[in-house]
Formats: structure tokens, sequence, C-alpha cells
């Protein structure tokens, strides 16, 4: 079974918030400055291949991986390759064969990929090659020859909860209540998913106990239509004034049933849905939670250059080491009010500090089962 590498903070930290294109904190260990991006110590320098199973240009996880690679390639630790294969079911053959190709070629210290629906094609592939090394990121790989980087969701659902409680009564602000009562769009009723609840209503209670929480499920990461449906139900029946949406393209449904109802606002996940979204939807989401994917992989050369044998290790990176965060520009610093602000900036502090510990589904899932029951409007 692979050993889950729990990460210590190795140096203190900033408590800026982690913004999109802006003062994300860095992973402890390393020494990105905001002018000059990582630091290059002296040694080697590795030649990476990064495999994009899409395309760049999605203002989410490719862009953002991409952009840490780039910044390690202009700090002069790394060379690179970057392949975008595409993403289209037609372009999902080429995936295996280009982890073939790359690998067989011998040439890469380092081959990068993520995503959730790359780790078959790796698992085979780095089982062949067992003298190369991998990196996946936000998915696990079973081999000895591969680094995990996953991301703490219910560090980040925490923050989330603590910004949309606080949101949820202030209603100086349009399409704001005087219920507190929030909404949750997950995907699948798995432990995954359940991580970013956990820690959602355990935020969301530590600014008002007595918040409740609509937690409904689309059985689907694709299909907008269900997750519309239920937030009108969240909305129009238990008056629900933001909702979370954590179900991939499909959670997006709960966007458009907050703008056409004009009752409602969303909460975007995973990168910044501000810059993803059409104009009309993107002004009804108030932030995002994010996975700085970009920082992680500047955090791992941190590591792998001070001596750091992390190969079949899962790592996981939250709040603390700079995997997580949350998006303070646009919207949030439009609409968020100072005590708002200030409450998001306590919750960050208290998980640094270890002041809060946030448990998760991953390891409790009777407890966020029991908690999802008890909040229910």
């Amino acid at each position: 079974m692979k050993k889950l590498f729990a990460l210590a903070l190795a140096m203190a930290m900033t408590l800026s918030l982690a913004a999109c294109g802006g003062g994300s904190t860095p992973p402890a260990g390393s020494t990105p400055s905001s002018g000059s991006g990582s630091e290059a110590p002296a040694g080697k320098v590795y030649n990476v291949c990064n495999l994009v199973n899409g395309n760049l240009g999605d203002k989410s996880f490719f862009d953002s991986a991409n952009a840490g690679l780039e910044q390690l390639k202009a700090d002069g630790r790394i060379t690179l390759n970057t392949i975008e294969m595409g993403g289209t079911d037609a372009d999902q053959p080429t995936w295996l064969s280009n982890l073939y190709e790359v690998s067989d070629s011998g040439e890469y210290d380092l081959i990068v990929c993520g995503t959730y629906q790359m780790p078959e094609y790796l698992d085979e592939v780095a089982a062949k090659y067992p003298d190369q090394h991998y990196l996946i990121y936000d998915s696990e790989s079973s081999q000895p020859n591969v680094v995990n980087i996953n991301y703490k969701q219910n560090d980040l659902g925490y923050l989330m909860g603590v910004f949309a409680a606080s949101m949820t009564v202030d209603t100086t602000v349009d399409h704001i209540n005087e219920d507190a009562v929030l909404g949750f769009v997950g995907g699948v009723d798995s432990p995954v998913i359940n991580d970013f609840l956990y820690g959602f209503i355990l935020g969301a209670q530590s600014i008002n106990p007595d918040v409740k929480v609509d937690t409904r499920y689309t059985n689907d990461y694709v299909d907008t239509a269900i997750a519309k449906e239920y937030a009108n139900s969240m909305i129009n029946d238990n008056k629900c004034d933001v909702i979370w949406g954590v179900a991939g393209n499909s959670g997006n449904g709960a966007a458009e049933a907050a703008l056409e109802t004009g009752k409602a606002w969303f909460l975007g996940v995973d990168s910044d849905q501000e810059l993803t979204f059409s104009p009309d939807l993107a002004a009804i989401t108030l932030t995002s939670g994010l996975k700085n994917i970009g920082n992680s992989l500047i955090w791992f050369f941190d590591q792998w250059d001070a001596g750091q044998d992390l190969f079949g290790q899962n790592i996981l990176l939250g709040i603390t080491e700079g995997g997580v965060g949350i998006v303070t520009d646009k919207n949030y610093n439009k609409y968020a009010s100072a005590e708002t602000k200030a409450a998001v900036e306590a919750a960050q502090k208290s998980i640094i500090d270890g002041t809060v510990t946030v448990p998760s589904a991953i390891t409790d899932s009777d407890g966020v089962v029991a908690l999802r029951e008890a909040v229910r409007p």
C-alpha cells in the first residue's frame, strides 16, 4: 500500500490568501518570490516532459501546471517539452501512445501528467519502465516510480464554508435573504467529494452553528441538467442563496439556476471559474476554491533538489503548503465585507498554526455522513 506522506510546514508562511493570477501562498519548502518565481539551487537541470491530456488555454489545471513548469524553466531549473494531446474521445488513444513514446525515448528525468483520466494509462506504462520517473497531479498511480500530488479538499472546503456562511447572512448584498441556508451540489456520494463537504460544513458552523446545508449529488460530472434542477429546488424550496458546485462541469448547472432565478450566488471549484465562465455566469460567481497545481510542481522540485525521494508516495498539499486556496480578487473583493474577509483570513491562519485541524472524509466517512444529515434544512 502506498505510504501516505504527511507534510509538515517547512518554513514560516505568509498569511495572504491564494488568489488566481496574483499572490498565491508558496508551498512550504519552496522559496518563490512574487517577482522571480522559484529560486534555482545549484545542481542538476532536469529534462521534463509535460503531457497534457487536453489543450493549454483551459484557464484551469493544465494552464496552472504549465505555468509552474514554465517558471521552473525560466529559472534555469528544468528544460521542458510540453505535448498537447487533445481532450476529445478521438484523442484519448494518443494519450497511451504518447506515454509509451516519451518513456521509451529515455531522455526525460521526469514525465508529468495529471487528472483522473490518466492513472490507468500511467499504471500500464510506468510498470514497463521502472527506471523512468513520473509525476501525476490530482490523481494517483499504484506504481513505485510515480509521485502522486494531491490536494486537501477538506482544508479547501473549510475556507469555502467560512466564506459562504459569512455571505449568506449579509443582506446588504443582492440576492442574499435572511435565512442561513447554503447549498452543496456534489458529483458522487464518495469519500473525495465528501471531503470537500466535511470541511465546508465545519467551516460554515464555525461562523454560525445553526447554519443549514442542503446537500445533493448529481451522480454525474458532465450533464448540467440535474444540478440545475437540484439548485432550483434548493433556491425556491429551501431559500439557499449561496451554492457550491463540486461536480465538474455538471455542477455548473447550479450557476445557471442562480443566474436564472436571480435569487442566489454560485461558488466555483478547482480553478477560477470567473475566468472560465461566460460573462453572465461569472457575474454571479462570488469566488472559487483553488487547487494550486503550478505551485505544487515547484514545491516538488524543491523537495527533489533537497534530496527527498517522494516516488511511490501520495503527497497531500493543503493550505499550510500552499496547495489549495481561494480566489480573493474580482467578485470576492467586490462583494465580501471587511468582516467576511477577516473571517476567511482568520480561518486560514488557524489551519496554518494548527489551531484548527479539519477532519477528512477519506478516514472518517461516518462522521461526514452524520454531520451532513444533521444540518439538512
